[in-house]
């Protein structure tokens, strides 16, 4: 009997050991497709991820990809505003599923999450009044300016790289209301953002881009060990391959900073 119950409790042992091996396999792809929903973490960040006056549809160039990649997956999408400051815990306790926000990969970024594949070239720019633009030519010329930064923002990294003095705001669109209010000198945004937000024709029509402190990628963040990083990496190459990326790319006017 004592033998018959060892050997039933090694059954179990065994049982169990390969359904929890079986469920780690599985992993994020499994989790998101038994939920029937892919939670994205975004910020309001055209050309990336925008709504449009009028509309609560979030559009733009990581919006519709994100739409095709969860269709993909055979889920419905869901658009999470995030303060990005947060981005990592909210990954982590599973409030979102992936960070698709034209995130910049650093260091910072590749130590607390997984990174797709690079998609997208940007860089970090100065935006000043259009009326002092000639003043600011370098950073060197940039540091008697006060300067607005989103918080954990690659953004914030220059200024701190570049010993700037900085205060922070919670979405990088704040940094140019500052600066237009007058209340800071300039702001460092992404430099895809500032092409389609300052400038003739835009709300900012008295804003002007000068320097672009570094180069840049934008990668996709997921939990770390998360199978959905190769499932996306997957898919880009796939929409490379078919045309799908260029076309969505120049509809939002972001086909120059395409990598794949």
């Amino acid at each position: 009997m004592k033998k018959l119950l060892a050997l039933v409790l090694v059954a179990i042992m065994v049982l169990g050991c390969l359904a929890g091996c079986g469920q780690k396999a599985e992993g994020d792809i499994a989790y998101v497709k038994e939920k029937g929903e892919l939670i994205v973490g975004i910020t309001d960040f055209a050309p990336m991820d925008y709504q449009e006056e009028g509309s609560d549809e979030w559009v733009g160039y990581d919006a519709d990809m994100a739409k095709l990649f969860a269709e993909k997956l055979g889920v419905k999408v869901k658009f999470v505003e995030i303060d990005w400051d947060n981005k990592a815990i909210e990954l982590a306790n599973k409030s979102i599923d992936v960070v698709w926000n034209g995130m910049t990969i650093c260091d910072e970024v590749i130590a607390a999450m997984d990174v797709s594949d690079a998609y997208c070239k940007n860089g970090q720019m100065v935006i000043v009044k259009k009326d002092v633009a000639e003043n600011y030519k370098t950073a060197e010329d940039c540091k008697t300016l006060k300067f607005a930064v989103e918080a954990g923002s690659a953004g914030k990294i220059q200024a701190e790289a570049n010993n700037f003095t900085f205060t922070e705001v919670d979405v990088q669109s704040k940094a140019l209301v500052e600066v237009a209010a007058g209340t800071s000198d300039a702001a460092i945004i992404d430099a895809l953002m500032a092409g389609a937000m300052i400038g003739e024709g835009t709300s900012y029509a008295n804003l002007q881009g000068t320097v672009i402190l570094n180069a840049e990628e934008y990668g996709v963040g997921f939990r770390k060990g998360s199978n959905l990083v190769a499932e996306l990496n997957a898919f880009f190459d796939e929409c490379a391959a078919n045309g799908k990326m260029e076309e969505i790319a120049k509809k939002y006017g972001v086909q120059e900073a395409i990598i794949k």
